[in-house]
């Protein structure tokens, strides 16, 4: 267990590792990426901003020499080239007719240029297009009269973007530098911190390995909140485990006892029987009690086994089950017809209280010894000329089941016991009543089986009630928790 608690806290360090290279290396990378891209778009923004300024200047001196209107002027021309020259690019002054009256590269003047981008011009709004792939920008502002805020024209400006993609180059580079560092700063604090997490789960697999015994003692790891959750966890595993393999050990002990005490009793008997026959002649009368003796240690033995075969059919799945639809009131008076001659020998009274008539889905016969063995045990714990009720009830979802006897009663500190496979409250009395220890483990997995609870209230001297409730529709989806107390 030691070796594969290893590989898994090796498992869990690879893991931790990956992740924390992952939390620091994909934002670290965006980022960057990020800030080339804020960059390029930034420039791009500013280089627009700066042409609409120009234009908006130009604009005053156009309108203050009619330009649009005579389309002629050196001071306006020169003024024009000198801010297409400052940007390398081409400008284009458009007249209120949508006539290009202006071209610095002399190619477009005269002709009328119709465009989205114009018309939205016209009504005053200004428009940028970036192209990436051509690397060129497009601006669009109008002319406009700064008094009567009139739209008299409009300037169409495209100048290439070749020194802000060289200056995002020269970045990038900066950039590439800054993303190994990053990288390689991400690794190492991943690689310490990782080893630092993963940690704790290393004390797990030494205290594995310097124990000697997987059992024998509690872990604690508070380094962290989570590691100490963990510790809990673990140990209360621990405790359950140590509890189930003690419940097993006292199960097989009183498994071989069990069997073993009747067997002894018929050698002894058989001992005697041989003993006295080589002595003489065997009385006739010592001959039958010997041999009424051995048959009843016989008939103990059986009901052991048959107990035992019992609880571990109950201890199988659920889909052993016979379920079927079953009429619980008829069902619980056969029961109770079977049992009355046999309390009738103590004079005991069975009386049956049905409120409802009840249709549900059991399996009879696993049901049936459920019910067989609380009554059984109230006729056995009962005192001579008592009672016995059993009451039937329903609700929508569940049915119930109630036995209560006037016995002798369970005392408190044995109440949480009593459904634990040879259990006994009193081992001497129920020695000579000739219980196995087996009744109520097999009611109580007969119960669980068909997803239902008992419980039980009981005083000393005061008799006991014992209580079962069962879904009217078996569901084997269903998980009651079967509580027993």
């Amino acid at each position: 267990m030691s070796d594969r608690v290893k590989r898994i806290t090796q498992s869990m360090y690879f893991r931790m590792l990956i992740i924390l290279l992952v939390i620091g290396l994909v934002p670290a990378n965006l980022m960057l990426r990020g800030v080339l891209k804020g960059y390029e778009t930034q420039s791009v923004s500013m280089r627009a901003s700066m042409i609409r300024n120009q234009c908006q200047r130009l604009s005053r001196d156009l309108l203050e020499r009619e330009y649009l209107e005579s389309g002629s002027s050196d001071v306006v021309d020169s003024e024009l080239r000198q801010l297409a020259d400052l940007y390398s690019g081409r400008l284009i002054v458009v007249n209120g007719s949508f006539r290009i009256i202006r071209d610095t590269y002399g190619i477009d003047e005269g002709k009328t240029i119709v465009a989205k981008e114009i018309i939205e011009c016209f009504k005053g709004k200004n428009s940028d297009y970036y192209n990436a792939e051509n690397d060129f920008i497009e601006v669009v502002c109008p002319i406009q009269d700064e008094i009567t805020k009139t739209v008299e024209g409009a300037f169409i400006v495209s100048i290439p973007t070749t020194d802000i993609i060289q200056s995002r180059e020269n970045l990038s580079g900066s950039v590439l530098l800054l993303q190994i560092l990053i990288t390689i700063m991400v690794i190492g604090v991943s690689y310490y911190a990782s080893r630092l997490l993963v940690r704790p789960f290393g004390k797990v697999t030494d205290m594995m390995n310097n124990g000697t015994d997987f059992l024998s003692e509690d872990i604690s790891i508070p380094d962290y909140t989570e590691t100490e959750l963990l510790s809990e966890a673990y140990n209360q595993m621990r405790h359950r485990l140590q509890a189930q393999e003690e419940s097993r050990q006292e199960f097989v002990s009183n498994v071989s006892h069990e069997l073993k005490t009747p067997m002894t009793s018929m050698k002894v008997l058989s001992d005697s029987l041989i003993q006295q026959a080589e002595m003489g002649e065997v009385p006739n009368e010592l001959y039958q009690e010997f041999m009424k003796d051995i048959g009843e240690e016989i008939d103990r033995e059986n009901k052991i086994i048959t107990d035992l075969l019992n609880l571990v059919k109950m201890d199988r799945r659920s889909n052993d089950l016979q379920i079927e639809e079953t009429n619980i009131n008829d069902l619980i008076a056969l029961i109770l017809k079977r049992l009355r001659p046999i309390a009738a020998e103590r004079n005991i009274e069975i009386t049956l209280e049905s409120y409802k008539p009840i249709i549900a889905q059991v399996d009879q016969t696993k049901f049936t010894l459920a019910i067989s063995n609380l009554v059984e045990n109230a006729i056995k714990y009962n005192n001579e000329n008592g009672w016995i009720h059993v009451s039937l009830n329903v609700d929508n979802t569940y049915f119930f089941v109630k036995v209560e006897d006037s016995g002798i009663g369970i005392p408190e500190e044995d109440l949480d016991r009593i459904f634990e496979r040879f259990y006994r409250v009193d081992k001497s009395h129920s020695r000579e009543i000739g219980g196995t220890g087996l009744g109520l483990a097999i009611t109580s997995s007969s119960v669980r089986m068909h997803h239902g609870a008992i419980r039980v209230h009981s005083r000393e001297g005061e008799g006991t009630t014992f209580t079962v409730r069962i879904p009217l529709r078996y569901t084997p989806d269903s998980a009651e928790d079967g509580s027993q107390a």
